[in-house]
C-alpha cells in the first residue's frame, strides 16, 4: 500500500490518449457517453464472421492470438531453443500443433478415434456400468454429470477439496429448458443431436436425439439457476464420503470409474446438493437406452473438434451459428492455437512473456495497483453508511490483498503430456488426463498461492475470493487498457478502472462474504449488511430495466449481473479517486487540457473506449441469459451515470440522456 501516490507519464503523451476518429460529435457525452466516444467506430464496425461480438477486448485477443500463432509456428519449425539446445517446451508446442493441423490424416480417420469408446457405451448393461464408464471418460476429457476439480475450502482456505458442480446439459443453462422464449430452440437442438449421432453411426439417430432432449429436460429441472449458484453461502456444502454416497449412491460407481482414491473424497464440497439428489432420481427414472444416447452425445460433442470436418461443421452449425449468430467457422490455425493453449498454456505463456512483456510494465502496474489500494483505503475509511467496526474489518481485508502482475513466478511442468505429431486424439486425451491428475494433486499438496488461473497471453483479469488475490495477465496490459506512455487520466480511466473492478470484487455481494484470508466468514455487523443490501437492491433495480439496442424486449438480469456491476461501479469510482490523488501528488489542482478535453473528461473517455463493442443479436440473447456481466454499453453508461464526478466533468442537467438525479445515484465503495 502506498501512502504517496506513484505518478505515471502525463502531459504531452495525452494527445493520443483517446481515439478522436472514433467519436460521434453528433452525440453529446451528456446524452450518451458510449456512443459519443465510440459512435464513429460503431457506425463502421464489422463483426468478423467467426465471432459473435467484436470490440476492444476482442481486438486485443486477436493481437494475442496472432502473437501466439507466431510462437507456435516458430516452435514447430525450430523445436530447439535460440542457442540450439533442446527445448522441451518448443518441442511439445510444435508437435501438438502439427497433430491438429494434419487435416488429411484427421479426415482419413473419420470417427475411428471414438469408435471403441462408443461401442463401450452401447455395451453397458446397467446404469451402474454406464455411470462408471462416464467416470472413466471424464478423466480423458469427456463431459459428464458433474463439473469436478480441486478448490480451496471456503471454511479452511489453506486446503483444497474435491468439488462437484452441476453439469450434464447441452444447452447454455437450465433456463433454456424451462422458459417459453427458448421453446423454438428445442426443435433445432433435437435436429442437431440427430445429425451428430447419425455421423457417429448411431442407429435411429432421430429417436435417440429426442430421448436425449427429454432426459436433459428432466435433469435441468434439478439444476440451480445462475442467480442461486452465485450465493456463496448456499453453495458451500461440506460432505463426508459417507454423506456424499447417502445423498447420491450412484456416485461411487463414478468415483471408481474415474479411478479416484478414497482419500480424495473423504471430505468434499458440493455446490448444488439438490442436483445430486435429482440426478439420482433421473438415473432411476430414465431408461438405460436414453442414458446410453446421452453419454454418446457427450463423447461425440467433446471430441468433435478433433474429428473429421463433418463433426466440426455440425458442432459449429448449432453452437456457433445458431446460438451465437456467427457465419464462419474459425480458420483451422485459430482452432489449432486454441487447442495447444488449452493443452500446454503456460509453455506458451513463458515464450509470450519473453517476447511481449517488458519488465517496466510490471513496475508501472505495481505503482497503479498501490494507488488504487490507497484510494480504496481512503474511501472505505470515510464511508457514511458503514459503521466503524465493519470499516476496520474491511480495511483489514484490503491490507491482505495479494497482487499478481504479468506472469507466474513458477511454471507448470507439462512433461507428462503426450505430444505425438501424428495422433491428435491421443494428445487431447493425454492433456485432459494430465489436467485431471493435476486437480487431484492439488488436494495432496494443499493451496499453492503462486498458481495462476489464467495464462499470461489471456486478455482478462480476475479476483479470487478464496485467495483474496487480484491478477492481471500480461496480454491485457496493452492499449487501450494500458500504455505506460499514455497520460495519467487515460490510464486511470482504463486499466485503473480494471484494477479497481477486480479489487471491488473483494467487496461485492459474493466477495464481501469472505475475509482477508479467503475464509467464508461474516465480518459485518447486521446493520451494515442490511444497509449494503439496500444499496445493492437499488443497483439491481437500475439494471433490471436496461434493454440492449440489439435485442428489443430482452433486458439485463440485475441480480445475475450484480457482482460485476458492483465491481464496475466501485472500480470506476475508486479509479477516479486514485487519479485525483495522482494529480494532487504532482502539485496540481487540475490536469492540463488536451485536444479540448480536461483530465476528468479524458478519464471518462478512456473508460468508454474500453467498452467499444458490437454484438450479434443471437450472442446478446445468450449472454443476457447466462453472462454475469452486463452488456458493454451499460458497463459504460450506467456506471458513469451513478458517479457525481461524471456529471461534474460534463455539466449534465436534468433532461440529458445521461442524467440521473443525485438521490437516485448509487455509491457503495
Amino acid at each position: 500500500m502506498t501512502a504517496e501516490p506513484t505518478s505515471i507519464p502525463t502531459a504531452a503523451a495525452a494527445a493520443g490518449s483517446t481515439t478522436a476518429g472514433h467519436r460521434d460529435h453528433a452525440v453529446r457525452p451528456q446524452d450518451d457517453l458510449f456512443r459519443h466516444v465510440n459512435g464513429g467506430w460503431l457506425a463502421s464496425a464489422e463483426i468478423p464472421g467467426d465471432q459473435g461480438s467484436y470490440g476492444s477486448f476482442m481486438q486485443l485477443r486477436d493481437e494475442s492470438e496472432a502473437a501466439v500463432r507466431a510462437i507456435i509456428e516458430e516452435a514447430q519449425e525450430h523445436p530447439a531453443g535460440p542457442d540450439g539446445a533442446p527445448d522441451p517446451r518448443r518441442a511439445r508446442i510444435g508437435a501438438l500443433y502439427a497433430s491438429f493441423m494434419d487435416e488429411a490424416a484427421i479426415e482419413a480417420r473419420g470417427m475411428d478415434p471414438i469408435r471403441a469408446d462408443l461401442a463401450a457405451i452401447y455395451a453397458t448393461t446397467s446404469v451402474r456400468d454406464l455411470v462408471a464408464l462416464t467416470g472413466r471418460l471424464q478423466r480423458q476429457g469427456v463431459s459428464g454429470f458433474y463439473g469436478v476439480g480441486a478448490s480451496s475450502d471456503a471454511g479452511q482456505p489453506d486446503r483444497n477439496l474435491l468439488t462437484f458442480l452441476q453439469s450434464g446439459l447441452g444447452l447454455p443453462d437450465e433456463s433454456y429448458y424451462r422458459e417459453e422464449k427458448f421453446a423454438e430452440l428445442h426443435g433445432e437442438y433435437r435436429l442437431h443431436l440427430g445429425r451428430l449421432l447419425a455421423l457417429a453411426e448411431v442407429p435411429d439417430a432421430e429417436r435417440a436425439a429426442a430421448a436425449v432432449v427429454d432426459l436433459e429436460t428432466a435433469l435441468a429441472a434439478h439444476h440451480w439457476d445462475r442467480v442461486k449458484t452465485r450465493d456463496a453461502q448456499a453453495r458451500y456444502n461440506l460432505l463426508t464420503g459417507d454423506q456424499l454416497r447417502a445423498l447420491h449412491p450412484s456416485i461411487q460407481a463414478w468415483l471408481d470409474g474415474a479411478g479416484i482414491d478414497a482419500r480424495y473424497y473423504a471430505e468434499v464440497d458440493v455446490w448444488q446438493p439438490s442436483y445430486l439428489e435429482g440426478l439420482e432420481q433421473v438415473l432411476a427414472e430414465q431408461p438405460l437406452e436414453a442414458w446410453r444416447h446421452w453419454l454418446a452425445v457427450q463423447l461425440v460433442r467433446s471430441y468433435a473438434p478433433y474429428l473429421s470436418g463433418a463433426f466440426v461443421q455440425e458442432n459449429f452449425s448449432f453452437y456457433s451459428a445458431k446460438l451465437a449468430g456467427t457465419t464462419e467457422l474459425k480458420e483451422r490455425w485459430k482452432r489449432g492455437v486454441a487447442f495447444v493453449e488449452g493443452a500446454v498454456g503456460e509453455d506458451i505463456g513463458q515464450l509470450y512473456v519473453e517476447r511481449h512483456f517488458p519488465h517496466r510494465h510490471k513496475e508501472t502496474m505495481e505503482g497503479l495497483v498501490g494507488n488504487l489500494i490507497e484510494a480504496y483505503r481512503q474511501s472505505i475509511s470515510a464511508l457514511p453508511w458503514m459503521g466503524p467496526e465493519t470499516i476496520d474489518r474491511a480495511l483489514e481485508k484490503l491490507s491482505q490483498f495479494r497482487t499478481k502482475i504479468g506472469y507466474p513466478v513458477k511454471w507448470i511442468d507439462y512433461t507428462p503430456v503426450e505430444a505425438n505429431p501424428s495422433d491428435l486424439i491421443a494428445n487431447a486425451a493425454s492433456a485432459q488426463a494430465f489436467a485431471f491428475a493435476r486437480e487431484l494433486k492439488k488436494i495432496d499438496d494443499g493451496v499453492d498461492r503462486d498458481l495462476w488461473f489464467m495464462y499470461p497471453q489471456t486478455v482478462n483479469a480476475y479476483y479470487h475470493p478464496l485467495l483474496n488475490e487480484i491478477a492481471f495477465p500480461a496480454a491485457i496490459l496493452r492499449p487501450p487498457f494500458f500504455d505506460p506512455e499514455r497520460d495519467a487520466a487515460s490510464n486511470y480511466g482504463a486499466i485503473g478502472a480494471v484494477i479497481g473492478h477486480e479489487i471491488g470484487h473483494g467487496f461485492d455481494d459474493q466477495g464481501s462474504q469472505f475475509d482477508g484470508t479467503g475464509k467464508l466468514r461474516n465480518w459485518w455487523t447486521d446493520e451494515d449488511r442490511a444497509r449494503f443490501e439496500e444499496l445493492t437492491a437499488r443497483l439491481v433495480a437500475q439494471y433490471d430495466v436496461l434493454e440492449p439496442q440489439e435485442t428489443p424486449g430482452h433486458t439485463v438480469n440485475g441480480r445475475l449481473t450484480l457482482g460485476e456491476n458492483i465491481g464496475d461501479l466501485g472500480g470506476l469510482g475508486i479509479a477516479y479517486k486514485a487519479y485525483r490523488l495522482d494529480v494532487a501528488g504532482r502539485g496540481l489542482e487540475e490536469d492540463e487540457v488536451v485536444d479540448g478535453l480536461t483530465g476528468d473528461q479524458r478519464f471518462f473517455h478512456a473508460w468508454a473506449e474500453c467498452w467499444r463493442n458490437v454484438s450479434r443479436p443471437e450472442t446478446m440473447i445468450t449472454r443476457l441469459a447466462t453472462d454475469p456481466h452486463s452488456p458493454a454499453e451499460f458497463r459504460c453508461n450506467q456506471v458513469a451515470k451513478n458517479l457525481d464526478a461524471f456529471h461534474a466533468a460534463y455539466g449534465t442537467r436534468e433532461g440529458d440522456g445521461m442524467w440521473l438525479a443525485p438521490e437516485e445515484r448509487v455509491s457503495i465503495w
